[in-house]
């Protein structure tokens, strides 16, 4: 039932470190990546609110609030350089072709967005369309203190807060894979999905920004994609917490864990174990709470799962 609380998703540049690039200003990220001439980019076209990856391509593309939006950028020698509003975007692919994989925030609006693509001798929009979704509601019964919190708790969820932006600003190099298929990291049954709108004892809250699975306490979980492990803690809603970079701005969160097998710095294979499935944090019973963030914005992890 992993809680994301929504001023965690406004976040600031993260210090520099050994492995990720902190995302400072554009310029100092663009003079790194290299940017195409805009004479290179070929003119873009509105991408459909409906439209859809192949199943064999993930993250699958789903144009609505928290889902992904796949926009292509065309062939060029050097990866493009895109944003959503101030935050930059993945962008995968080879020289044949590139593609923005956009996360589209919850509280988006439906209708037209777009994302920018900079260049040396200017900027093109890339626009595309959000189509809307109405997602499901869950009413929980918690402790009383997860709900209103004591000045205490209060203190302590403001740091908390405060650290996490700095981890979910992490912007690493992309990924230099054509293909971003998750391994589910731990098995069981979906208890929660995304998007579900929350009601803590009567009180509305935010949506749930991941997917619970419901498995035993003690149950392996696993990284889904190689990553570096870039912050571990006990906190207040999430419990025993371990985060992951996968590069390009897409992070992996794993909450409620019962232990934590790594520490920030190491790196992790595919299906390398991290942790183990518990209830800590404000939880009704034993899961995995695992959120996906791309591009600063918490999406459906199942759209990186097979169908």
């Amino acid at each position: 039932m992993g809680v994301m609380p929504a001023p965690y998703l406004t976040s600031i540049a993260r210090p520099a470190s050994s492995s990720p690039l902190p995302f400072t200003r554009r310029a100092a990220l663009a003079g790194g990546l290299g940017l195409l001439a805009a004479s290179a980019l070929p003119a873009a076209h509105p991408a459909s609110a409906t439209s859809a990856a192949p199943l064999n391509v993930w993250p699958r593309a789903l144009q609505v609030p928290g889902g992904v939006a796949r926009l292509p950028l065309g062939p060029a020698a050097e990866r493009p350089v895109a944003y959503s509003g101030d935050v930059p975007v993945l962008v995968l692919g080879d020289a044949a072709g590139w593609i923005a994989v956009v996360g589209i925030p919850l509280a988006a609006e439906p209708g037209e967005a777009s994302i920018d693509v900079e260049a040396p001798g200017g900027r093109r929009t890339v626009p595309y369309t959000i189509a809307a979704k109405r997602y499901s509601e869950q009413r929980l019964k918690v402790e009383p203190r997860t709900v209103d919190l004591s000045p205490e708790d209060q203190a302590r969820y403001e740091r908390e807060r405060a650290h996490q932006a700095l981890v979910m600003a992490t912007l690493s190099a992309p990924p230099h894979v054509a293909s971003l298929r998750m391994l589910a990291p731990t098995p069981g049954r979906r208890s929660s999905s995304f998007g579900l709108r929350r009601i803590f004892n009567g009180q509305p809250r935010n949506p749930h920004s991941g997917m619970d699975i419901a498995a035993a306490t003690g149950t392996p979980v696993v990284s889904p994609l190689p990553a570096r492990v870039i912050d571990t803690g006990d906190y207040f809603f999430n419990g025993n917490t371990v985060w992951l970079d996968h590069g390009g701005g897409l992070l992996s969160l794993m909450c409620h864990l019962s232990a934590i097998g790594v520490k920030p710095g190491d790196m992790l294979k595919t299906g390398e174990r991290l942790g183990a499935v518990g209830a800590t944090g404000r939880v009704t019973g034993p899961h995995l709470h695992w959120g996906v963030m791309l591009n600063r914005t918490m999406v459906d992890p199942a759209l990186f799962l097979d169908a």
